[in-house]
């Protein structure tokens, strides 16, 4: 028991957020430290001499290395992150419409499409009262098939 009472002497909780402030700090400095590094290999105007110096830089003087970069290309590291996801937002937006069959680039509607389609406007026409129950039931079949 006075070991516990000890260790709660020795290590206040003064210390204690220290540690954990230190510990989030340096968790929030290898995000940048990778950002930056990531930042470097996906930049397509630097050469291949300029994203080695720059890599030499942030390895070998890490704090002041991110500091710096961050300082000279951060605007346009974050213009870069933005036409990535901008880019990848439109290819997965075309994926789904490729896959849904609505055929972004396939010259018109495709046959899932077109089905679609003709199951809502045979739902219009039965909400409106032009068709009965069998009649909408029997086309619905037709079309599924």
């Amino acid at each position: 028991m006075d070991g516990y009472l000890y260790m709660a002497y020795d290590y206040p909780v003064l210390g204690a957020f220290l540690t954990f402030l230190w510990f989030f700090l340096w968790v929030v400095w290898l995000i940048l430290l990778f950002k930056v590094i990531t930042d470097v290999f996906r930049d397509h105007e630097l050469n291949g001499w300029g994203k080695a110096g720059w890599l030499v830089f942030v390895i070998a003087l890490p704090y002041l290395g991110v500091l710096v970069y961050l300082v000279a290309r951060g605007k346009g590291m974050s213009e870069r992150e933005t036409r990535r996801a901008r880019t990848e937002r439109e290819a997965f937006d075309t994926y789904i419409r490729e896959t849904a069959g609505t055929g972004a680039g396939t010259g018109g509607a495709t046959a899932g499409a077109a089905g679609v389609d003709q199951l809502a406007r045979l739902s219009e026409l039965k909400a409106k009262g032009d068709l009965t129950e069998n009649e909408y039931q029997r086309a619905k079949e037709k079309i599924l098939a």
